[in-house]
């Protein structure tokens, strides 16, 4: 593939995105490929070793603010007519509470998987703290006092300790799927407002 074909099918992947931020791009990889030519490759040798088109546009996509995006869909594209803006004013009571209601709806969904998480993390250090209370708890009263319930609070305290390394192991694995999950969903929201930019 040449130049010219490879900026031709990247601008249309990327017509999803606000002009200037795409020109941007387009003039990068433009620079790019000029400057393999430069090195000794040929025009197609400089466009192979970029990658393909698709996994371009996803990581330009990727790297794009999500604000910038939805921007570029809320700007409209004419003048609106003075029946149109009536419709909206007067359909305001109803897309507007659809709105606040579908964002209230996302936003507390995002919270409860965080809320998830913190208290996952909540009972490791719970966990940990009865593990250190257990065996300081224990050592202590089987010195002092009895040596059979000081030795059976050291077994709790041992038992809060191995408890404590497999919620530490599933605390980590949750916040790491939710941060993911959390990327991916961004991701697709981004990829699905460029989408429709393209058709």
């Amino acid at each position: 593939m040449n130049k010219s074909v490879f900026l031709s099918m990247l601008r249309e992947k990327l017509s999803g995105l606000p002009e200037e931020d795409r020109n941007e791009r387009l003039a990068f990889f433009s620079e790019s490929i000029d400057d393999r030519v430069e090195e000794g490759l040929s025009e197609e040798e400089a466009v192979a070793a970029l990658g393909t088109v698709e996994e371009i546009a996803t990581q330009v996509i990727a790297d794009t603010p999500l604000v910038t995006i939805v921007r570029k869909k809320l700007t409209p594209k004419k003048r609106l007519r003075g029946w149109e803006i009536l419709l909206l004013v007067l359909g305001s009571p109803v897309w507007l509470s659809l709105g606040v209601a579908l964002a209230a709806v996302a936003l507390s969904l995002y919270a409860t998987l965080f809320a998830v998480i913190v208290s996952l993390w909540a009972v490791f250090v719970s966990l940990l703290g009865g593990a250190l209370g257990g065996v300081l708890g224990g050592a202590t009263v089987a010195l002092s006092q009895e040596m059979l319930p000081g030795l059976a609070l050291v077994g709790a305290g041992v038992l809060a300790a191995g408890l404590s390394v497999f919620v530490f192991f599933g605390c980590k694995a949750a916040t790491r799927g939710i941060c993911a999950l959390t990327k991916t969903i961004g991701f697709k929201t981004k990829r699905s407002l460029t989408r429709k930019g393209e058709a």
